[in-house]
């Protein structure tokens, strides 16, 4: 079946959070995690029903969908969980907050590898505990860790490491041997990870994603999970993830953190999930290509088109990752989005002098806005030859 991923819908004036956050009729957005491709035709009919049944009651995760949950584990990965093992989520944001809170004392510390998405590097506050970074090295073409620059950071007060596999923003996807080299760190120093998984099913090269936790057993009894299908088949807005927590007493700790403040996930967020992981195996495939060639344009455009911008060519999600140090702009986000594409600031994510682009986009527009950003570079190099 086929899928009409160029297809450009004006999402302006929708209430959309990446699109009408910088109201701006020209400016092209790329900034934000979500597709501007329109959910699996599957998922929207199973919504259209939802709508005609017409009673939206309090939901509960019905059996069938625990058992998708278990059987996408088990035929992606390898990885065998039990449907009790699943905690449901509103967001995988408030998974990492849970995290925080649920693991370790008041006044513990958080270790996070930079740079990473936003919320990793505010959980930590938000939940009184003390945040520890410890920066990714650039290694022949690709992010790796520095495992002797972890070891060295670790402390005594050190209960968490949040982990972002693939990464986000770099497109990383760690090999068996990174994981459980991290992995067992971690245990040496009774270090419970917390492996935030959501962009797991966005891979483009011929590798593999490892849910950290199907290591071994031991790792497993060690880590939280988390997960959603909101990157994939693009339904954030429907609030529906999940975490997987084999280890009891952490499991149960995550769930007594959460009583009194979050909500379940709602009726048509159950639906949605129930039928991406479902239904829609041949649409994520279709994407996940869309996806690659998008990558290859932005790749090429930017190492070759667009000097001295660089980047280092991520296997999975649909991020950009952009070195934008060699301008030297005190504002490199600010300056492109005057030429109008608005892209994310590589400060937020604890690197200034990078940028994040989205290129989950028909590629009409893609192109439309690497255009734009080499003509302010030109403009730049014009103003400064004046």
């Amino acid at each position: 079946m086929g899928y009409d991923f160029d297809k450009i819908i004006d999402r302006r004036n929708t209430g959309s959070l990446k699109w009408d956050q910088y109201p701006d009729d020209e400016a092209i957005s790329m900034w934000l995690a979500d597709m501007d491709f329109q959910a699996p035709p599957a998922v929207l009919e199973a919504l259209r029903k939802c709508v005609d049944y017409g009673i939206f009651g309090y939901p509960l995760p019905t059996k069938e969908l625990a058992e998708v949950i278990t059987q996408a584990m088990e035929q992606k990965y390898g990885w065998a969980i039990e449907p009790e093992w699943i905690v449901w989520l509103p967001c995988l944001g408030t998974g990492l907050n849970l995290a925080c809170r649920s693991v370790g004392n008041v006044d513990d510390e958080a270790i996070s590898f930079t740079p990473v998405y936003p919320p990793f590097l505010g959980a930590p506050g938000q939940s009184k505990r003390t945040l520890l970074t410890v920066p990714l090295m650039l290694k022949d073409g690709q992010y790796v860790f520095d495992l002797e620059k972890l070891k060295k950071t670790i402390t005594p007060k050190t209960s968490l490491l949040i982990l972002c596999s693939p990464h986000n923003p770099v497109g990383r996807v760690f090999s068996r041997e990174e994981l459980l080299a991290v992995a067992e760190i971690c245990l040496e120093n009774d270090i419970v990870i917390c492996s935030d998984e959501i962009h797991c099913d966005l891979v483009m090269d011929d590798v593999k994603h490892i849910p950290a936790a199907s290591l071994s057993s031991e790792i497993a009894n060690n880590t939280i999970t988390l997960m959603s299908p909101s990157k994939t088949y693009n339904i954030p807005g429907l609030g529906c993830g999940f975490a997987i927590i084999s280890n009891e007493k952490i499991r149960r700790d995550f769930v007594e953190a959460e009583k009194g403040i979050l909500s379940t996930p709602n009726a048509l967020g159950y639906s949605a999930c129930l039928t991406a992981y479902r239904d829609c195996e041949d649409w994520r495939l279709a994407v996940v290509d869309y996806l690659r060639k998008n990558r290859e344009v932005v790749y090429d455009c930017i190492n070759n088109e667009l000097a001295p911008l660089s980047m280092q060519k991520g296997q999975a999600t649909y991020l950009a990752w952009i070195d934008a140090r060699k301008l030297e702009l005190a504002d490199p986000a600010g300056f492109f989005r005057e030429g109008g594409v608005i892209l994310s600031d590589g400060k937020d994510f604890a690197a200034p002098g990078f940028l994040r682009l989205n290129f989950a986009c028909p590629q009409g527009v893609l192109l439309v806005a690497l255009c734009r950003m080499k003509r302010s570079l030109a403009q730049l190099q014009s103003n400064s030859l004046d």
